[in-house]
């Protein structure tokens, strides 16, 4: 599990997902093995990225969300609505270089 991020991390970490497009779906079938594989490959290559997860209702979304920050170690920076932004620093290519705690 990733370390938490503080609020000022978070706070920089929003401004810069402010402008990115989704890149991952969760749809109907939940988080698949699938989901996880393109998610671990797209969050290794970005760090920062959005998912867009469709489901019924919050608490069921919520959930979702949280297994599949937990399966591919990233932290949770921002939830609104249906989209999540996630994070993880990179392990071959650092690009993202957060503000001191």
């Amino acid at each position: 599990m990733p370390a938490a991020l503080s609020n000022p991390q978070k706070r920089y970490l929003r401004g810069l997902a402010h402008d990115l497009k989704p890149v991952i779906m969760v749809g109907a079938k939940g988080v698949t093995e699938n989901v996880v594989a393109e998610t671990g490959l797209a969050i290794e290559r970005h760090e920062l990225i959005k998912v867009r997860v469709v489901a019924g209702d919050r608490g069921l979304r919520d959930e979702w969300i949280a297994a599949l920050c937990d399966r591919v170690e990233a932290a949770l920076v921002a939830r609104i609505g249906n989209i999540a932004v996630l994070y993880r620093r990179s392990q071959d290519n650092p690009l993202i270089v957060l503000p001191k705690a």
